[in-house]
């Protein structure tokens, strides 16, 4: 239990009555291709060491709150990714939006 005056972050939803009152669907799922691509994209970072789990998830845990809330989960991957090669310069932020421009 928390401590009187501890804060919780945003992504530390464990307990949460807001959250408890929600159902969980555990029902089997299919992936998305967005899903398959996002997870092949994050193993191939890892197996090129440019980028470590430890990285991805501390990129998800700095999203700010209302993105985290409003991206789905491997969305939330993909901002961490962009997010962790911009700020090593794998990736520079013209040629990405240049990208994103002819997607």
């Amino acid at each position: 239990m928390d401590e009187p005056g501890d804060k919780r972050a945003h992504h530390d939803l464990g307990g949460v009555s807001t959250f408890m009152c929600e159902a969980v669907d555990t029902a089997p799922h299919a992936l998305t291709d967005f899903d398959k691509d996002v997870d092949a994209l994050r193993q191939l970072l890892s197996q090129k060491n440019l980028m470590t789990v430890d990285e991805l998830r501390r990129g998800i845990e700095a999203i700010p709150e209302a993105d985290y809330h409003r991206l789905s989960y491997y969305q939330r991957w993909v901002r961490s990714i962009t997010e962790t090669l911009l700020r090593k310069g794998i990736v520079i932020d013209a040629d990405l939006r240049t990208a994103l421009d002819q997607a």
